[in-house]
């Protein structure tokens, strides 16, 4: 019997929150479905709740497994960086309240297993998700990424084993929970 594991990747944005979904079924990755969350203009918290209902409905509407999420990287600008950690917290949010498991990885690591290289360019990683899931087209940035993630998390995660990583971060190169 093979292995089935459907898996979201998210990548958080205030503005615009991609996500894709895919299935690991033994070593193969099938490609279910990705888009995006667009939060519009308007007041944080108003910005928040789209995010937060929107991740939802994709969650029950595909009933994913497992959930695969970038984490934030300090940014320039510190009002952006704690925005972009809202948003992040609204999708973990929406993961948790499906009780689902979420693992955290850097864009350092998602462009590595995507890439294999961790400074690839965005229109690497679309090219590298096109081709790693059969797509008959390029998808946006953000829902590239989002399944780069997904992909990442479903590959182990910069090498750490079968899907070892979920629910655990990783820490100056270890697993901590």
């Amino acid at each position: 019997m093979v292995l089935t594991i459907r898996i979201l990747g998210i990548d958080p944005g205030l503005r615009v929150t991609g996500f894709g979904v895919l299935e690991k079924i033994g070593n193969r990755l099938v490609y279910v479905t990705s888009g995006c969350i667009r939060s519009g203009e308007g007041e944080l918290p108003q910005r928040l709740k789209v995010i937060l209902a929107g991740l939802g409905e994709v969650i029950a509407v595909n009933q994913p497994q497992q959930v695969a999420i970038e984490k934030v990287f300090v940014n320039v600008n510190p009002q952006s960086t704690l925005l972009l950690g809202q948003a992040r917290g609204a999708a973990i949010c929406a993961a948790v309240l499906h009780d689902l498991p979420v693992a955290e990885y850097t864009a350092l690591q998602v462009k590595q297993s995507v890439v294999g290289n961790g400074h690839a360019a965005k229109d690497q990683v679309q090219e590298m998700v096109k081709r790693l899931l059969n797509l008959p087209g390029v998808p946006s940035p953000d829902a590239a990424d989002a399944l780069a993630c997904a992909i990442c998390h479903a590959h182990g995660g910069q090498g750490l084993g079968a899907l070892a990583t979920a629910g655990y971060r990783m820490k100056n190169g270890r697993l901590i929970g």
